[in-house]
């Protein structure tokens, strides 16, 4: 026969209850339902459990990390998220600003030059990877201007428009259509 699972009384029961009908996520509620249980009704996990629609490994995982922990122990940021960065997103912001200058001045900024500064800042090495990411969270998109010739004159070459006779063959005849009869 498994023990009875308690919580510890690290807040009154009405504190717990508020927080269970009131927390906006639903893992934390989820949580909190769990100590109530525990609270009020101190019995073995396996009951908890299925009372509150997990597993027993749940209810034992929960109840351990409050009696240890507190409050804190619940109310963590949940799963998802950005955790693993090597800049916060005003500091990519601070960090692309010169770049962002320069292309708007025309200047082309390559993904290596980028990289470079970066891996100066950060102090390690990153993948190029990291670069294009960073460069699509910021709405970076590679814009080209049509190459032109830097000694191309737009009068000229509208004149020779005008003035050269066309190099294209005249079109073909129509094919008339063949009849059944005539195979």
């Amino acid at each position: 026969m498994a023990g009875v699972t308690r919580a510890a009384a690290h807040l009154s029961v009405e504190e717990v209850l508020r927080r269970w009908k009131h927390d906006l996520r639903p893992h934390r509620r989820q949580r909190w339902l769990i100590i109530y249980q525990a609270l009020v009704d101190p019995r073995e996990a396996a009951q908890i459990a299925k009372h509150c629609g997990v597993s027993p490994a749940t209810v034992h995982q929960v109840i351990s990390a409050y009696n240890r922990r507190g409050v804190a122990a619940v109310e963590t940021p949940g799963k998802g998220g950005r955790r693993h960065q090597y800049l916060t997103l005003e500091q990519e912001q601070q960090f692309l600003a010169p770049f962002f200058a320069q292309a708007q001045a025309g200047t082309i900024a390559t993904a290596a030059q980028i990289k470079q500064a970066f891996e100066a800042q950060v102090g390690q090495e990153v993948a190029e990877t990291t670069i294009y990411r960073l460069l699509d969270r910021h709405d970076w998109r590679k814009l080209v201007p049509r190459p032109v010739h830097p000694k191309a004159d737009q009068e000229e070459q509208a004149t020779f428009k005008k003035t050269s006779r066309s190099r294209s063959r005249p079109p073909s005849p129509p094919v008339p259509k063949r009849t059944s009869d005539q195979f």
